[in-house]
């Protein structure tokens, strides 16, 4: 039976950095919202952040909730599409709560920024976003990422909830694939 781990180019992010990485963002997110008196909610981006949202969120110590929400802009390619679509929204009320986006990797921005202003429109008292990974060389649009994992380079990455074309989440770590897995 093929391996997945053929395909993966080299280790990015292997599983004790992104321990290291869950726990400097949750120390980050706990002080900051450690004397609010608000709801904390977080809400998870599926299905790539659901790995990293729940390694983050076992870490704080405040009480807080988990939403998801699915949306899609790349298909089965590698490229964003340049259209969102929102396959699954939330099912409960953010007014006047904290939220917290919880993204897997953050590279054209366009995801993100619609999300946000969704859930601003929606009245949250506050919208930051907590993403493990960025690829600010890829960005399209203007925006500010609050609690970032590690920048990283313009490589395409799978493993611990990301994906290529569904498959490869399940690995311990963020590896490169690679190009000949995905220019065929």
């Amino acid at each position: 039976m093929h391996s997945m781990k053929d395909d993966i180019k080299y280790v990015m992010v292997d599983e004790a950095k992104l321990g290291e990485i869950c726990d400097r963002l949750a120390e980050e997110i706990t002080k900051d919202y450690g004397d609010s008196n608000r709801d904390l909610v977080f809400v998870t981006v599926l299905k790539g952040s659901v790995l990293f949202a729940t390694d983050l969120m076992r870490r704080i110590p405040l009480p807080c909730e988990m939403e998801f929400m699915k949306v899609s802009s790349y298909g089965a390619g590698t490229e964003t599409s340049g259209f969102i679509q929102v396959h699954l929204d939330l099912k409960r009320d953010i007014t006047d709560a904290d939220v917290i986006v919880v993204e897997d990797i953050i590279d054209s921005g366009r995801t993100l920024q619609k999300l946000q202003s969704l859930l601003e429109n929606r009245g949250a008292h506050s919208v930051k976003c907590c993403t493990l990974l960025d690829k600010p060389d890829r960005r399209q649009v203007n925006m500010q990422v609050d609690y970032v994992g590690m920048v990283i380079p313009d490589e395409f990455v799978v493993g611990y909830g990301l994906d290529y074309d569904e498959k490869y989440r399940n690995l311990p770590y963020v590896g490169v694939l690679k190009p000949s897995v995905y220019e065929k």
